[in-house]
């Protein structure tokens, strides 16, 4: 017996749960290692990027992309919902309303530094997919904005905690903005085909399947080296480019044709966030007991 999908079971699915920690944990850690102590503003922030900012993330992409979802084999699961229409405006009240208390508080407790980049986090996630921004079919650009959605919560945990700005620090959100871009790119290719059908432009679709991954390719590469310019242990980072650029180097000479094929280094991608999270983490913890 089929059950009929709720209001909350879709905003769930859309807010892709399985990538929440993606946003949240970039700003727990920019704000915990400055401040070295727990306290409300840390709860309530990471909370904010770990589900708000995501519904809002992910429920616009779904609203304004339903149209071109339906064509793609990959929407319905964890790669993104397959929103039904009914469930469109209440998404986006959902979005407005669980976003909006947090931004308040986040707002209260900051300072000038941190609301302009709190604004840059909230803009990047309408335009990528608002309709009369659509940053995600501005090729490059799409990338750039996709890295911002990931990079700016740890800008924003850094600025609310009024940290001290590193050398250290900007080469480790250059090389994180980096992977960013080269996540996008890389995610980009399996949709080659579907987008060029609906119309929708990208930086796969521009350049091609093949071009693509080589830039994604060469963006992870330059990635690691940025770590390998950081304080100790940063170094150590630099590894945590390397399994990703294995995944994505088998489609070195991927045609559009058969770009449809790399879905299956993409899920495996998804895999390996965690696993570069976890050793992200000890890093962490090396740097905490220094």
């Amino acid at each position: 017996m089929t059950r009929t999908p709720t209001v909350l079971s879709q905003i769930l699915v859309a807010s892709r749960p399985i990538s929440w920690i993606n946003t949240a944990f970039p700003f727990a850690a920019a704000y915990l290692l400055t401040t070295r102590e727990i306290d409300v503003t840390l709860v309530v922030g990471t909370l904010y990027f770990l589900i708000p900012y995501n519904v809002a993330m992910y429920g616009i992409n779904d609203v304004f992309d339903y149209a071109s979802d339906l064509a793609n084999p990959r929407k319905g699961g964890i790669e993104g919902a397959l929103l039904q229409p009914r469930f469109h405006r209440r998404v986006l009240w959902a979005a407005a309303l669980s976003n909006v208390p947090f931004l308040v508080f986040l707002v209260v407790v900051g300072t000038p530094v941190s609301w302009l980049w709190l604004a840059v986090s909230v803009f990047a996630v309408i335009a990528y997919s608002a309709p009369g921004l659509r940053f995600k079919e501005k090729p490059f650009l799409d990338s750039i904005t996709s890295s911002t959605h990931f990079v700016s919560p740890a800008i924003v945990g850094f600025s609310l905690a009024e940290a001290d700005i590193t050398a250290g620090i900007i080469l480790t959100l250059a090389a994180f903005f980096l992977w960013g871009m080269a996540a996008h790119a890389f995610g980009a290719v399996q949709d080659v085909v579907p987008d060029r059908a609906a119309g929708i432009g990208s930086v796969a679709t521009v350049i091609g399947a093949r071009a693509t991954v080589r830039f994604a390719i060469g963006l992870w590469v330059m990635a690691g080296a940025l770590m390998t310019f950081t304080p100790w242990p940063g170094p150590l980072a630099a590894v945590l480019a390397v399994p990703y650029i294995v995944n994505a180097a088998p489609w070195w000479n991927v045609t559009d044709e058969t770009s449809p094929d790399t879905n299956r280094s993409w899920r495996r991608f998804i895999a390996l966030n965690y696993l570069a999270g976890f050793l992200a983490t000890l890093l962490l913890i090396v740097v905490w007991l220094r």
